[in-house]
C-alpha cells in the first residue's frame, strides 16, 4: 500500500476510535440530530389554526347570529368569548385574551332584508402578521361566500336565475396538495442540523487538540499536513451522510415528507454541501485557539446562514441590499436542492446552478482553510 495511503488510514482510523470513545461527541453526532428533527418538525408549523376570537353582537338577531356561527364553524377562528362592546374587545386584544374580534353592528339583520349592504368589522391584534393575515383572509373569504349565498336566495325568492360571478376560481395544488407545513420546513431543517453537525463538530473538535497539545505530537510526526487534513475531514463527511439518511428516512415516515427524486443527485449535493460546512468549520478552526472561540466563530457563522438560507422566511421577501449576501451562502443552495429534488421531482437539469454554486463556495473554502491549516500545522 502506498505510505501516503497508510498514514491516510492510520488518521482516519485514529479519528474514529477517538469519536466513538467520547460518549458526548457521538450523541451530537447521531442522537442530537434526530431529536432536533422530531422537534423542530413538529414546533416549526405556519398552518394558522384556531385562532382566539371574541364576538360583538350588537345586532343580536337570528341572522348575526347565524352569520358568527357560520364564521366560526371552521378550524381557523375559535370562539373565544362574547362580549358588549369594541371597548371590552380591544381590551381582550390588548391583555392577549384574543386575536381577532368581530363586529356585528346594529341592524346588521334589517340591512340585510333590504338588499343593503351590512358590514362586519374585524378587530385584529397585527403582533404576528401571519396569524393576523390568515384571520382576515379567513374573514373575507366567508363575507364573499355569504354574500354570494345572499344574492342567490333574493334571486330564488323572486324566481329569477341566480346570478353566476364573472371569474370562477377552480385551485389544483401541486407537488403538496395539503399544504402541509412540514413538507416544506423539513428539508431546510436537515440542512441546518447538518450545518450544525458538521461545522461546530469540526472547528471545536480541531481546537480542543491545539488545546490538549495532540496536534502538537502530530505536527513531529512524518505525516503530511494534506494527508492529515483529509484524515480528519473524513469522519465527519460520513457521519453527515448517515445523518442525512436518517433524517430522510425519518421526514418520510414521521412528516410524510415525498421522496420524489433522485436519491443518488441528493447524495451529490450533499456531499458537495458537506465538503462547503467542514471547510468553514477547519477554517474557523484554524482562526481559534480555543474550543470557546471556535464555538462563538461557528455561531457566527451559522446563524446568518439560516436566516439568509430560506429555511423558514422566503427569500423573496429580503430587501434588495441583503439578498445578495445569499449567493454567499452553502446553506441556501443545499436547502433548493433538497427542496427541488424530494418535493418536485427535479433533476440535475433542474438544479445544476445550485449544484454547481455548492461545488465552487466547497472547493474555494476548502483551498483557504488547506492553506490556514498548513501555516499552523506545518
Amino acid at each position: 500500500m502506498h505510505p501516503l495511503l497508510v498514514q491516510y488510514r492510520a488518521v482516519v482510523v485514529k479519528e474514529v476510535r477517538q469519536t466513538m470513545r467520547d460518549k458526548r461527541v457521538l450523541a451530537l453526532l447521531t442522537v442530537a440530530p434526530l431529536v432536533q428533527l422530531f422537534v423542530l418538525g413538529f414546533a416549526v408549523n405556519f398552518d394558522v389554526r384556531h385562532v382566539p376570537t371574541a364576538v360583538v353582537d350588537r345586532d343580536r338577531t337570528q341572522e348575526s347570529r347565524a352569520h358568527a356561527r357560520s364564521l366560526l364553524a371552521g378550524d381557523t377562528l375559535d370562539l373565544e368569548t362574547e362580549v358588549g362592546d369594541e371597548r371590552a374587545a380591544e381590551q381582550l386584544l390588548e391583555h392577549g385574551d384574543a386575536a381577532v374580534a368581530l363586529v356585528l353592528p346594529p341592524d346588521f339583520q334589517r340591512d340585510l332584508l333590504r338588499g343593503e349592504g351590512a358590514q362586519v368589522q374585524a378587530l385584529v391584534d397585527g403582533s404576528d402578521p401571519v396569524r393576523s393575515a390568515t384571520a382576515v383572509d379567513a374573514v373575507a373569504r366567508h363575507a364573499a361566500l355569504r354574500a354570494m349565498q345572499r344574492l342567490r336566495q333574493q334571486a330564488e325568492a323572486r324566481g329569477e336565475v341566480p346570478p353566476r360571478p364573472g371569474v370562477e376560481l377552480a385551485p389544483r395544488v401541486l407537488y403538496n396538495p395539503t399544504l402541509s407545513t412540514a413538507v416544506y420546513v423539513v428539508p431546510g431543517i436537515m440542512a441546518m442540523l447538518l450545518l450544525i453537525v458538521t461545522t461546530v463538530t469540526m472547528a471545536m473538535g480541531l481546537a480542543r487538540e491545539r488545546e490538549s497539545g495532540t496536534l502538537e505530537q502530530l505536527q513531529v510526526t512524518p505525516l503530511r499536513p494534506g494527508v492529515l487534513m483529509v484524515g480528519k475531514v473524513t469522519p465527519f463527511v460520513l457521519v453527515g451522510l448517515v445523518d442525512v439518511g436518517l433524517a430522510l428516512a425519518v421526514g418520510a415516515w414521521v412528516f410524510e415528507v415525498p421522496l420524489r427524486g433522485s436519491l443518488a443527485l441528493v447524495t451529490g449535493a450533499t456531499l458537495l454541501y458537506v465538503m462547503s460546512t467542514l471547510g468553514v468549520g477547519l477554517l474557523i478552526a484554524t482562526l481559534s485557539r480555543t474550543q470557546q472561540q471556535a464555538f462563538v466563530g461557528g455561531f457566527l457563522f451559522m446563524l446568518p446562514a439560516v436566516l439568509l438560507s430560506g429555511v423558514l422566511t422566503p427569500l423573496r421577501a429580503m430587501p434588495d441590499w441583503l439578498a445578495w449576501l445569499t449567493w454567499l451562502n452553502p446553506v441556501r443552495y443545499y436547502v433548493e436542492v433538497l427542496r427541488g429534488v424530494l418535493i418536485k421531482d427535479a433533476g440535475l437539469a433542474d438544479v445544476w446552478r445550485q449544484v454547481l454554486l455548492l461545488a465552487l463556495f466547497g472547493a474555494g473554502v476548502l483551498a483557504v482553510a488547506s492553506r490556514r491549516f498548513h501555516k499552523t500545522t506545518g
